[in-house]
């Protein structure tokens, strides 16, 4: 039984959406980020990244970053730019990009839940990272970054959102890259009936944002620690959970600096014992899974792994893992791709030119065009209770921030 409650969000005025709304604060580094505020004075990436507003060698994890962020957020409440809503809602987020649309539930997921096992995870997260968004969360009481859940298929649900999606928009925009955005609130009537599909519900998925769940949750811990307060807002944090029907995972490719010493024959002549090997054009998409993409030296080739080497298992039967156990680590030496300097990863958002053109420019020496992970394996992973290798799964699009906050 899942527990998804509805809740007062502070969102922005109808005419400051578009302003507001910031891709999520860990797709950029620290030079990314400052160029992306540049003369866009509300996004809110400016609070999600404080650190933008100092000189560069500002200590972007200092009690100072993450006051200054309490104070603009603050600031632009003050300004009228966010408002809160006077009833609890649900709220249904749209996203719409090359011509597919996905709509979400917008509520608050359970921190028992996430205990509890009945929020699955497929990831580890690193303790470092965690600690700033702690430190966010915690200075300005409240969650500003959604985090990405799924459901398996439920056509009641569906259903429900089909009525809402009817009705005129709260908000309705194309963001800079191309993606419509839209945005409803939920009709009282249907709130009800929206908790009690999710009760329901066996178990959701976390599909993208294990570092902001994972951060929500030491916050809320922290706080039952001095407060104890079982009906606090800080027992909940914010979600958009999807149907599965409804996403859409692109491949994490890979890209590695060098031949580890090897000759091209030499790698092909490796390669060629654990998968058949064809040259051909040069390909968009990896259609079969078990099969990747290889560009080596101006040619491209398609690998098909053998039977022999693809395991009964929910782990090593990944492409991610037959990729890493067959190719990257005995014959490039990468042993682990989340500390080695000598790979690097690029989300199916850039594409096989964007491979092409790393080896052009000399970034790279060999690059590795991935099937998708699917959603049927990350539930597997999740449900038997384990970890996906790193880089594992993009999606697209991504939620962006500062259109709902829940504060706690």
């Amino acid at each position: 039984m899942a527990i998804v409650k509805s809740f007062k969000c502070v969102r922005p005025r109808e005419d400051m959406a578009e302003q507001v709304a910031s891709l999520p604060y860990d797709v950029y580094d620290r030079k990314e980020a400052k160029a992306a505020v540049a003369g866009k004075p509300y996004a809110f990436l400016n609070i999600d990244r404080p650190e933008t507003a100092f000189d560069d060698d500002f200590d972007m994890y200092s009690k100072e970053a993450y006051k200054h962020a309490r104070d603009l957020y603050n600031e632009f409440k003050d300004k009228g730019i966010y408002e809160e809503d006077t009833y609890d809602s649900y709220y249904l987020y749209e996203l719409t990009m090359n011509g597919r649309s996905q709509t979400g539930i917008v509520g608050l997921a359970s921190v028992d839940d996430y205990l509890n096992n009945i929020i699955k995870k497929h990831e580890n997260t690193r303790e470092e990272k965690e600690i700033d968004r702690i430190n966010h969360v915690d200075t300005l009481n409240a969650q500003t970054g959604p985090i990405f859940l799924a459901y398996k298929a439920n056509d009641t649900l569906q259903k429900t959102i089909s009525q809402n999606t009817k009705n005129v928009p709260l908000y309705d925009f194309v963001s800079e890259d191309g993606v419509r955005h839209r945005v409803w609130k939920v009709e009282k009537e249907y709130n009800k009936q929206i908790a009690e599909c999710f009760e329901d519900i066996s178990a959701l998925y976390i599909a993208d944002g294990h570092h902001r769940a994972a951060s929500a949750v030491k916050v809320a811990l922290k706080r039952r620690q001095k407060y104890d307060d079982k009906n606090a807002e800080y027992n909940y944090f914010l979600s958009v959970i999807f149907d599965e029907r409804q996403l859409h995972i692109l491949p994490y490719n890979r890209i590695v600096l060098d031949l580890n010493l090897k000759s091209e024959d030499e790698v092909l002549e490796s390669i060629s014992k654990d998968f058949d090997i064809k040259e051909c054009p040069v390909q968009r998409e990896i259609t079969n899974r078990h099969e990747f993409g290889m560009l080596l030296k101006d040619k491209f080739y398609i690998l098909k792994a053998k039977k022999e080497i693809i395991a009964d298992d929910t782990i090593k039967s990944l492409d991610v893992s037959i990729l890493q156990d067959f190719v990257l680590e005995p014959i490039f030496g990468i042993k682990d791709p989340r500390t080695d300097n000598r790979i690097k990863f690029a989300g199916g958002i850039r594409g096989v030119e964007f491979l092409e053109s790393e080896l052009k420019c000399g970034r790279g020496k060999v690059a590795f065009l991935m099937h998708p992970t699917s959603m049927n394996e990350l539930f597997a992973v999740a449900d038997e209770n384990k970890l996906m290798p790193p880089k594992s799964t993009w999606f697209e699009p991504k939620l962006r921030s500062g259109i709902f906050i829940h504060e706690i």
